[in-house]
């Protein structure tokens, strides 16, 4: 399919979480989402789920998508108090309260999101989740956007040109980057971006190339300074109600639980997001007045360094909480560069 029609898709698939079938469920389940609606999380990521719970179910389970009730920083609350039964949560929007999820932002890494996604969930299963970070929610699948870059509002051909810069960056690592590079953070939620840089209030942001079209940041951003495998990745899960989950059926559970949470929906979700920023990249290089700027040797070279103190930093870090971080890190890493 090209990528002009997939443009089209985004903005019909919004509307099918909420689809007919819902209305000869047994169970509908209510998901709420902070994203824009023709976000790839939206139209594409919340489709790909609720087609696989119904799949799973042969139609018994389906789920309607709401947006708005809460911001994003506010989404694991909603969860635990059953105000929604299903969200996304951006760990790093919420500094302290998940250490080990760091691991997977770190810079270096080398692989696609889905791989990145499928990786993640494996080391989870053998060391994360022994530090019980998602506690008082059921946590249904784990993920990473694509490498997150440079999107400013002029020309950044130097890395050394982001030192001063006053740059949107979310919490956990790629604050720690952030912080690395000399750049002045500003802490906006996503859906605040596009008008946080069409005020002024900040020079650039860094984000996912999906950003260019889902935030609209060919508008507001024209510049990319595009560093290899990223200088992070961000690290999200999907989670669920846990009472929601224990009212449903055995079968129905067991069903979810074999087809649908954990590895397999991690992978599909990932898989988008490789889609999605490849839907982002077309955008730029077809919008007048976009430019992608590619780092030079020398700045992979000093970048490099910098991943690396950030990296010994991350890992002391989760080491703290009694998980075995560099066993996690090690994982992490050959899964993604076997796939």
């Amino acid at each position: 399919m090209k990528l002009t029609k997939l443009s089209t898709l985004l903005a019909s698939a919004a509307m099918a979480v909420s689809g007919t079938i819902a209305m000869a469920a047994d169970y509908t389940l209510t998901i709420s989402s902070w994203a824009p609606p023709t976000h790839g999380i939206n139209a594409m990521m919340w489709p790909k789920f609720v087609e696989m719970i119904e799949e799973a179910t042969d139609g018994q389970v389906t789920a309607e998508l709401k947006l708005g009730i809460a911001p994003p920083p506010a989404q694991m609350d909603l969860i635990q108090d059953g105000a929604a039964d299903l969200s996304i949560v951006f760990h790093g929007y919420q500094p302290g309260r998940f250490v080990g999820y760091k691991l997977i932002e770190l810079p270096g890494y080398e692989g696609s999101a889905e791989a990145a996604s499928v990786a993640y969930w494996r080391a989870h299963e053998q060391y994360l989740g022994k530090a019980d970070e998602h506690r008082g929610v059921k946590l249904i699948a784990l993920h990473t956007h694509g490498p997150a870059q440079l999107h400013s509002t002029t020309p950044v051909t130097e890395m050394s040109q982001i030192a001063g810069l006053k740059v949107r960056i979310p919490g956990g690592v790629g604050g720690d980057v952030g912080t690395a590079l000399g750049a002045t953070g500003i802490q906006v939620p996503a859906p605040k971006v596009y008008e946080t840089l069409a005020s002024k209030a900040a020079d650039g942001v860094v984000m996912p190339f999906e950003s260019r079209k889902g935030f609209k940041l060919t508008e507001v951003a024209q510049n990319v300074y595009e560093m290899p495998g990223g200088l992070y990745r961000g690290s999200f899960a999907f989670i669920m109600n846990e009472d929601t989950f224990a009212d449903l059926p055995e079968d129905i559970q067991k069903a979810l639980e074999e087809k649908v949470f954990g590895e397999p929906l991690s992978r599909e979700i990932g898989k988008i997001w490789d889609e999605i920023d490849a839907i982002g990249r077309a955008e730029t290089e077809a919008t007048a007045g976009n430019a992608i700027n590619a780092a030079s040797t020398a700045d992979l070279e000093k970048f490099a360094a910098i991943a690396a103190e950030v990296r010994e930093k991350v890992i002391a870090e989760v080491a703290a909480t009694g998980v075995d971080a560099q066993a996690a890190y090690d994982l992490i890493k050959s899964e993604m560069a076997a796939n």
